[in-house]
């Protein structure tokens, strides 16, 4: 990618509060500048060499911005660092995501028991790219090109949780008006809901629909997420309770498990929620 006189500066912001991300870009940034500098070449020069405007360059090398990969992999040519350069790649694709989006990748990854029930959009694991960038561009006030990637990358790397071995439990409530609206219009409506059918056969998957004109229905609090993991510990959270805060107390996470597990109880089974899901899509 070519950029004219810094005009355009591919990359992404760090958040200044991000205290490990801003130490991996810091050691980032000062292994790219010292480099440059052993070889002689100016920062405009190397801007020249490696397609990017002279400004990111020092953005970059002050730890001020995140470099995308093939900065990197231009830079690890250009300076002839044998792969040195590419290899931090792995550490700042993380920098990438928000520290509350990391910390949530991160709990989803090493959970044995995932139990999430979801209001208000489909939940974040289960849409597909094309519903992601749909619901980004229709909040306010609107995200920059550059936000919405930096989200939609971070979300589509929590996916990753259904390619884990062994597979852990997943378990998704979904409110039946969370299915039948179109964002994004009908094909991207129709292959969010493909995509519902496809997760739902797999074997570790469960996904249940709460239909609308339920009466009895303990999920009026919004959101939950219960995650138990391998040593018996378990974390929860829901936006009706304790403030919305996660929390790991026996007797707080005994009451958000026992919402979750009512609401599990009045949605429909699987089997019934299936052929819900198969019915919207013939009518889409």
């Amino acid at each position: 990618m070519s950029v004219n006189g810094g005009t355009e500066e591919p990359g992404w912001e760090v958040d200044p509060d991000d205290e490990w991300g801003v130490a991996v870009l810091t050691t980032v940034g000062r292994q790219l500048k010292l480099r440059r500098e052993a070889v002689g070449m100016r920062a405009g020069d190397f801007g020249v060499a490696v397609g990017y405007g002279e400004d990111l360059v020092y953005k970059v090398e002050g730890g001020k911005r995140i470099p995308r990969r093939e900065y990197l992999h231009r830079a690890d040519e250009v300076l002839r660092a044998g792969g040195l350069l590419t290899a931090m790649w792995e550490d700042v694709a993380k920098v990438r995501y928000p520290k509350r989006v990391r910390e949530l990748a991160k709990l989803e990854a090493s959970a044995v028991e995932l139990g999430l029930y979801s209001t208000h959009n489909v939940h974040g694991l289960l849409q597909t790219e094309a519903h992601m960038r749909a619901l980004f561009d229709t909040w306010l006030p609107a995200y920059t090109e550059e936000e919405t990637e930096r989200m939609v990358a971070a979300r589509m790397a929590r996916r990753s949780v259904f390619e884990r071995s062994p597979a852990p439990t997943l378990s998704f409530v979904q409110e039946e008006a969370t299915l039948r609206r179109p964002v994004g219009g009908r094909m991207v409506w129709r292959r969010q809901l493909e995509r519902l059918l496809e997760l739902g056969e797999l074997r570790n998957v469960s996904i249940q629909v709460m239909p609308t004109d339920r009466e009895e229905h303990v999920g009026t609090g919004g959101l939950i997420e219960v995650l138990k993991f391998p040593d018996g510990s378990a974390v929860a959270r829901s936006e009706g309770a304790f403030a919305g805060r996660p929390v790991t107390d026996p007797k707080q996470l005994r009451i958000l498990e026992l919402r979750y597990g009512m609401i599990r109880a009045q949605a429909l089974t699987p089997r019934e929620s299936r052929a819900v899901i198969e019915q919207m899509l013939g009518e889409s």
